[in-house]
């Protein structure tokens, strides 16, 4: 098994690259202060932003490799694993904006964490800033920092994660403009789905594996299942399973027409494993039965 480098604490990763803590639960760090260092594979128990401001080809995320233009936002939630261990250094550069979860427990934010789906998205799915979008990306570091810096008050911990979920609020907008300034790519990505499904329903993998999730509809779009369900619902309205189901009524409506076949066949064919439970959501989509919808 390959070696990890695991960093449990904000004070381990401060040490790591050369960085003064000044609180234990949330770091902003100049990774240009960090000595050049071999690549390694990384484990964060901690949630981490990387703003990666030049050029660089140092983060890799599987046997994958991605370079990074200026003013691009990389998430990682608690127990991800970056990089992977092999022969040469490099000098890192850019900030990382880096808190633990037990600093958000009991507050707003940390309840509300887990609706920021972007600490869930692949490395290759990472956030591309404006010039414009980059200057308040630093402004909300850089109150982070004046905190971090201040002597420590009753204030203190609340207005660190105010401007923390200031940040990830900001964050949700870009990506929203992001997926609207893709849409090419976005279009582009629905008809590839939509071809997986029509391939799908006419193959035999509904027998064999059944009916198709939105995860596996992902591994196969090479993307991951949240960026996935986020793209589709900005696109269509509609979230990815309800997409999907939509798509098995369409399927259904088509087959039920052939008197040959038994609703329960249908259902075997569309890969449901209980010919009820096809019944049953054919009844919510359609508002009747699949016999009824037959008869009329």
């Amino acid at each position: 098994m390959e070696e990890t480098v695991n960093f449990a604490k904000i004070s381990e990763y401060n040490a790591f690259n050369n960085q003064e803590t000044l609180h234990p639960l949330v770091s902003v760090v100049h990774l240009d202060k960090a000595e050049p260092r071999q690549l390694k594979r990384l484990r964060y128990e901690f949630y981490t932003v990387f703003l990666k401001q030049i050029k660089c080809g140092d983060l890799r995320y599987g046997l994958n490799n991605y370079d990074y233009e200026e003013g691009t936002l990389i998430f990682l939630a608690p127990g991800q694993v970056i990089g992977e261990n092999k022969e040469g250094y490099y000098q890192p550069q850019g900030i990382a904006l880096v808190f633990h979860p037990d600093l958000i427990q009991g507050m707003t934010l940390g309840k509300t964490i887990a609706n920021y789906s972007f600490f869930s998205y692949a490395v290759n799915e990472a956030l591309h800033l404006s010039e414009q979008e980059r200057k308040i990306i630093m402004d909300c570091f850089a109150k982070i920092e004046y905190e971090l810096q201040h002597a420590i008050d009753k204030h203190s911990k609340q207005l660190i994660v105010s401007n923390i979920e200031l940040f990830l609020n900001y964050c949700e907008r870009f990506y929203d403009r992001q997926f609207i300034t893709r849409d090419h790519a976005n279009k582009g990505i629905l008809e590839k789905f939509e071809e997986l499904l029509n391939g799908y329903f006419a193959s035999e993998k509904p027998y064999s594996i059944g009916l198709p999730s939105v995860a596996y509809c992902a591994e196969e779009l090479h993307l991951s299942p949240n960026y996935f369900g986020d793209l589709i619902k900005k696109e269509t309205g509609k979230s990815a399973q309800e997409y999907l189901q939509n798509k098995i009524i369409e399927v259904a409506k088509n087959k039920i027409f052939d008197h040959n076949k038994t609703v329960s066949e249908i259902a075997y064919e569309l890969g449901f494993k209980y010919p009820q439970h096809f019944n049953r959501l054919f009844k919510k989509r359609v508002g009747v039965t699949p016999n009824e919808y037959r008869s009329q």
